[in-house]
């Protein structure tokens, strides 16, 4: 309906358009209502379900990182003993004539390499795997040099079991880490499906209370035209005002109640200017 279409419309047939509206949302609010009851009760379960399964995902996720770290920090721990044991044989050279590429040797600096780059790098899963499968590697490197040195010389028996503990440390912690890496590729999803269930959910309980507030609105609204169209439009007691008052003073050539809040608005934009008193006499 246009303008003039609009102000074509009589009070009386405005207030019986507006009673009509009342009285079918009246009629229509009970079922909208248990319509949206019946899918809060059906995906509440669902929510709680999504919300429990996120919470066992991430519990898994912290515990196997706890884990890791804790295999890590010991690991790391015994990796600086082995190394000074590693400087006290190379300066008493009980290791040079068994195995002369023994200060070639760089297994501990890579080894510090990768842990330094899984502890402080910005790592997505895919280049942190990679770095633990480089340091399996190694592990099993040196897994076979442990086995040999320890045959061929036995006064390396304390420092080669402390050596292989490291190894059997660090195994655990990767272990824990790709389990932990699973864990979270897999909670990912999860997290996003618990977070699509619970905003559906906020939406329907939104409209369920919303429609519940405009029934028990309903017969207030529904009294309140049927009162106008029995005793008029204009003021009222019980403090209802006059509904055709901007509607006559429109049809004096005043402004209509649109224009009167636009020149209002323009009015508190400007900037006030303080005139002296004196000046104003």
């Amino acid at each position: 309906m246009d303008t003039e279409q609009l102000l074509t419309v009589s009070p009386e047939d405005m207030a019986k358009a507006l009673l009509a509206r009342r009285q079918l949302l009246k009629q229509q609010l009970p079922t909208v209502i248990r319509t949206l009851e019946a899918e809060e009760q059906k995906l509440a379960p669902k929510a709680k379900k999504a919300l429990e399964s996120n919470k066992i995902i991430n519990t898994k996720v912290s515990e196997l990182k706890d884990k890791r770290n804790n295999a890590q920090k010991k690991a790391n721990e015994l990796l600086k003993i082995v190394k000074e044991s590693k400087e006290n044989l190379m300066q008493a050279d009980g290791m040079i004539n068994l195995d002369p590429l023994w200060k070639k040797e760089k297994l501990f600096e890579e080894i510090e390499d990768i842990e330094k780059k899984i502890e402080t790098s910005a790592l997505d899963h895919k280049a942190e795997r990679k770095l633990l499968d480089r340091r399996k590697k190694l592990i099993e490197t040196n897994d076979k040099w442990l086995k040999e040195r320890r045959e061929s010389n036995p006064e390396m028996v304390t420092y080669i079991n402390a050596r292989r503990e490291m190894n059997s440390l660090y195994r655990d912690a990767d272990k824990s880490h790709r389990n932990m890496l699973d864990g979270v590729e897999k909670a990912q999803p999860q997290h996003e499906k618990q977070m699509n269930i619970r905003n559906e959910l906020k939406e329907i309980r939104r409209q369920l209370d919303r429609a519940k507030e405009l029934l028990s609105q309903s017969d207030k609204g529904i009294n309140h035209w049927e009162r106008r169209l029995e005793k008029g439009f204009g003021e009222l007691d019980g403090g209802f005002s006059d509904l055709l008052e901007a509607q006559k003073r429109v049809s004096q050539g005043g402004d209509s109640s649109f224009a009167r809040k636009k020149k209002s608005k323009v009015v508190k934009k400007k900037t006030p200017i303080n005139i002296p008193k004196e000046e104003e006499e």
